[in-house]
């Protein structure tokens, strides 16, 4: 490699592991915060529409309350320090679901991008389950699990499978045939191949449906609380709508989206952990 390579090398690990600047700081954070503070402006100047969309500082009022608790509240007010408790309750019930659609998905779809059986006996059924909503699922998640928590980390988990098993098939399926062909001739069985080419090639699609997956868990949970289950933050959000409570409606709505949104960054970290060889072969290029 010549100097000159070598100093290109360089140059790129230095950007790619170069902390956050003050530039990328701001232009995360710029349209959130311009969010804001259009917010607080148009509450002061009495432009939000009364009583769907609260003020800001009312939001801000309530969710502190709502975290922390407040000595002057109401006995027995629901939502007076008992927000961690709300997302615990969710957050169990989107991780197991979660993890038995990973659990599930991640094996039929490998099986099923490798073996052309496979493809021929699961592939037709599981396609033709796909495009039924998950909401079709809730009368029946109901009658089989009734209002406990069985049946929303049922429907999560049914939810996250199908994006793991489509991509996790998609990438067993996508890889150069030359790759195999010398595993073969190198005296490769079936399960190193599966372990030492299969699985290395099949992991960036694999994680590009793990991040979908989650996502979808997510939005089901929500819609599985709000209908058929007692607690959590799709439950908070049906529960405070109908005390007309908008507020915490708002506030419910903003965790949401953070515990989405975090949940998101995890399977990033993870992505970027698992696929460092990946990152390593292109600067090398």
């Amino acid at each position: 490699m010549t100097a000159a390579a070598d100093a290109t090398g360089d140059i790129s690990i230095r950007r790619t592991n170069r902390p956050m600047d003050l530039r990328h700081l701001t232009q995360y954070l710029g349209l959130p915060t311009l969010i804001l503070v259009s917010w607080y402006l148009l509450g002061r100047l009495d432009l939000l529409p009364v009583g769907i969309v609260p003020k800001l500082e009312n939001v801000i009022r309530a969710w502190y309350v709502w975290i922390f608790g407040s000595a002057n509240a109401k006995p027995l007010d629901a939502y007076n320090g008992t927000w961690a408790w709300t997302v615990i309750y969710s957050l169990e019930r989107v991780s197991r679901g979660y993890l038995i659609g990973l659990c599930v998905g991640v094996p039929l779809g490998i099986l099923t991008g490798w073996s052309s059986l496979a493809a021929r006996v699961l592939d037709p059924t599981i396609q033709s389950l796909r495009p039924i909503p998950i909401t079709a699922w809730i009368p029946f998640a109901i009658a089989l699990f009734g209002i406990r928590d069985s049946n929303a980390i049922f429907l999560v988990s049914l939810s996250a499978f199908f994006p793991i098993f489509i991509n996790s098939a998609y990438g067993a399926r996508d890889i150069d045939k030359n790759l195999i062909r010398a595993a073969r001739m190198m005296g490769a069985d079936n399960w190193q191949l599966l372990r030492r080419v299969i699985l290395p090639n099949a992991l960036p699609a694999i994680l590009t449906g793990m991040r979908l997956g989650i996502g979808y868990g997510w939005t089901v949970l929500v819609v599985a609380e709000m209908v058929s289950v007692k607690a959590g933050v799709g439950y908070v959000l049906w529960d405070a709508y109908y005390l007309a409570k908008m507020d915490i409606v708002v506030a419910d709505m903003i965790t949401i989206g953070l515990l989405g949104f975090l949940s998101d960054r995890l399977v990033i970290l993870l992505q970027a952990y698992v696929l460092k060889w990946k990152s390593f072969h292109t600067e090398g290029a």
